[in-house]
């Protein structure tokens, strides 16, 4: 008899898998990782240099000549390099006090002189670009000029909503559990550039206090939309987070207001506190195809059957967190997948899930208000 089977949209919270992050240049450079090599999440595995900003000069207006006198009046040449103010080109009137000057608005090197239009063209200097691996892990490609493959074997965690971008530090657990409220008392110096997990609220007094200590990234089970709005000192609206210059980097479990991150998840990371773990809030709001995530690599040897098991999807005798209401945030266990479609309370018919608790009872919901959680 075949088994029942369906794959869950939900967040993933897994205790072993394997993960793949793509580390690519925005343009070509150089990649300084080989395959094969053995990275740490602060490597640079590729390199490369933007273009410099462009600063145009009206030199004729400023020398009150004409395009075809500004070669007889340039200090510098096309390829010279100029400091911000130092002269560009300056008149050479027989009366020394009629002398006008242009001088150069940044630093950088004059890349061309116009003899049309009278402009001088600097460019500023490049800007440089390091890619990083991301997480503690293994190359297993390379892609010339372009960037690496890392993979690493270990437990991931996926939240709801994220602002920050990627960091890499220590785990550790604050609070007395994942319903727990923290205050700015409880975090102390020896938290720096740690990834930190709270339980169901972090206030806004907290995350300064964070920010403060120069904590790496927060993780908790809800934030106050008006603490968000005031940190970004806009509405997050629909774009893609993880660009803000913000530290430290923020992970929402749950969502909203005072929520108690999911027993499971608080569970899985408690178990890893002291191990390096990497963080990135970056978020595609509404499309949900790119949610915030903690990796915490472990040791080759940590990989069982786990990791099949929680990359299978919806199984019979699976683990499970209600996602939506009714009986958001509750854990189960898959009892039995009905084939069939089915009426529920919002009059649609969909394919279901039956759930059986600790206590004996059971529940039925929508597929889609479950997600699987790893063991």
């Amino acid at each position: 008899m075949p088994v029942e089977h369906s794959y869950a949209p939900g967040l993933r919270v897994t205790g072993c898998t394997t993960i793949r992050k793509d580390r690519r240049l925005p343009i070509a450079g150089q990649v300084l990782a080989k395959q094969g090599a053995k990275v740490r999440a602060e490597d640079v595995v590729a390199h490369a240099e933007l273009p410099g900003d462009v600063a145009t000069v009206n030199a004729v207006n400023q020398l009150g000549i004409t395009p075809a006198e500004l070669p007889a009046v340039m200090r510098k040449k096309p390829g010279d390099p100029i400091q911000r103010d130092e002269i560009i080109a300056e008149t050479r009137p027989f009366i020394k006090w009629f002398r006008s000057r242009s001088r150069s608005p940044v630093d950088g090197v004059i890349e061309t002189v116009s003899h049309i239009t009278g402009q001088v063209i600097i460019r500023t200097a490049p800007r440089p670009v390091d890619v990083r691996a991301y997480v503690d892990g293994t190359v297993i490609e390379v892609w010339p000029g372009e960037g690496v493959l890392v993979e690493t074997t270990g437990a991931f965690v996926q939240g709801i909503l994220g602002i920050g971008g990627e960091v890499a530090g220590e785990l550790a657990i604050v609070g007395d559990g994942p319903a727990d409220i923290i205050g700015p008392a409880d975090l102390t110096d020896a938290l720096a550039d740690k990834i930190v997990v709270a339980g169901a609220l972090i206030t806004r007094e907290v995350f300064d206090r964070a920010a403060r200590i120069g904590v790496a990234a927060l993780v908790c089970g809800g934030f106050h939309d008006a603490d968000l709005r005031a940190l970004l000192g806009y509405d997050l609206g629909v774009a893609i987070t993880g660009h803000e210059d913000i530290r430290p980097t923020l992970i929402i479990t749950e969502g909203f207001g005072r929520i108690a991150m999911a027993r499971g998840t608080h569970e899985l990371l408690a178990a890893h506190a002291g191990r390096r773990a990497s963080a990135n809030g970056a978020t595609q709001i509404r499309a949900g195809v790119l949610r915030p995530e903690i990796i915490i690599p472990l040791p080759k040897d940590g990989a069982s059957a786990s990791e099949a098991a929680a990359t299978e999807g919806l199984t019979v005798g699976a683990r499970v967190r209600i996602v939506r209401e009714p009986g958001f945030g509750r854990l189960g266990v898959v009892k039995s997948l009905p084939p069939e479609a089915r009426r529920v309370e919002s009059e649609a018919k969909v394919r279901v899930v039956e759930l059986a608790f600790s206590q004996g009872e059971t529940m039925i919901v929508p597929r889609t208000n479950v997600e699987v959680i790893g063991s």
